[in-house]
């Protein structure tokens, strides 16, 4: 086994294998990791084994992300309008929840809440068809390039009205955590639809107008390099002026347009994901979110690659530094 140390471990990638939540944290634990991230498909029967493991100091609890525990409900899933929602009573219900799923976070002893904080709302899954047309015409292709221009007319039109929604929901959220006493991070995440929020841009100025608050960046990597090639902003450009908001991050990689494959590994790319080296050092809470097809001798082999490149740009810049 080795030892992830403050490395922390999504149930994403194995609730689907499991019908009891001890034995799905057992088996993230043998791969060496201390702490998990329980997503939003754990559901309060799993919570009865796990807890108390985490009241026994079995295993740590890094971030929860919201909604959690898992409730049954489309309006709230995870592809919502969400914090943005026209509907003030759907949106107070969104803000709701996300104060619960902070409660539980405080209860767990976790550091943040991971949010998926709203989108741009479209009459159908209009990322679904530009996807299809990018995997078969290409990216400049016309049916590609014409599609995406109705999208983000729209996207960028609306996106003040929902950003500013989002804002004054987080608020609210702030105002209950700021009451409370808690000490949780809101990371709101960079998503994988285009028609989705925050863009890096997005998360910058819903930060910069909350500055003070615990709302931060919760930067998925994978979501980035998928946003980047689908054309909705230049990622790593506009890394270099967020990375200081940076709370969390999601360590997975993207393999054209199908995400949460293992770094380095499954790329068979050894140069690029350094760009990332940087987002994940600085970020609080480092938390692989991995799909079940990643292998544990892979995820070992992803995370040694990792931390050696950390170390290594670390070894560097000290070098640097002592040359002047």
């Amino acid at each position: 086994m080795f030892d992830k140390g403050e490395y922390s471990f999504s149930t994403c990638w194995n609730i689907k294998r499991h019908t009891v939540g001890r034995e799905m944290i057992d088996e993230i634990k043998s791969l060496g990791f201390r702490y998990v991230e329980l997503n939003y498909n754990v559901t309060e029967e799993f919570m009865k084994t796990i807890e108390p493991m985490i009241e026994h100091g079995e295993i740590g609890v890094s971030s929860v992300h919201n909604v959690f525990p898992f409730i049954d409900d489309k309006d709230y899933d995870t592809d919502s309008v969400m914090l943005g929602f026209d509907d003030e009573f759907k949106r107070q219900r969104s803000v709701d929840l996300l104060i619960r799923s902070m409660e539980y976070a405080d209860r767990y002893g976790a550091k943040a809440v991971v949010v998926h904080p709203g989108e741009v709302p479209f009459e159908y899954n209009i990322d679904s068809e530009l996807k299809k047309l990018y995997r078969e015409f290409g990216k400049d292709s016309e049916p590609y390039q014409k599609l995406w221009s109705e999208m983000l007319e729209r996207r960028e039109r609306l996106s003040p009205i929902y950003t500013q929604r989002i804002q004054e929901s987080l608020e609210k959220v702030c105002d209950h955590a700021a009451q409370k006493g808690w000490n949780i991070a809101i990371g709101i995440e960079t998503r994988s639809r285009c028609y989705q929020m925050p863009s890096l841009m997005e998360a910058k100025t819903i930060c910069d107008n909350l500055k003070g608050s615990p709302v931060g960046l919760w930067y998925d990597i994978g979501h980035a390099m998928m946003m980047d090639r689908m054309g909705l902003y230049d990622n790593l450009k506009e890394l270099k002026e967020v990375t200081r908001y940076i709370t969390g991050v999601h360590i997975h990689e993207t393999l054209e347009l199908s995400d949460h494959w293992c770094p380095y590994v499954h790329s068979k790319d050894m140069e690029y994901f350094n760009h990332f080296l940087e987002a994940i050092d600085v970020a609080k809470v480092k938390v692989y979110e991995l799909k079940a097809a990643c292998q544990p001798d892979e995820i070992h082999e992803s995370h040694q690659l990792i931390t050696g490149n950390i170390a290594a740009l670390k070894a560097l810049s000290t070098l640097k530094t002592m040359n002047g």
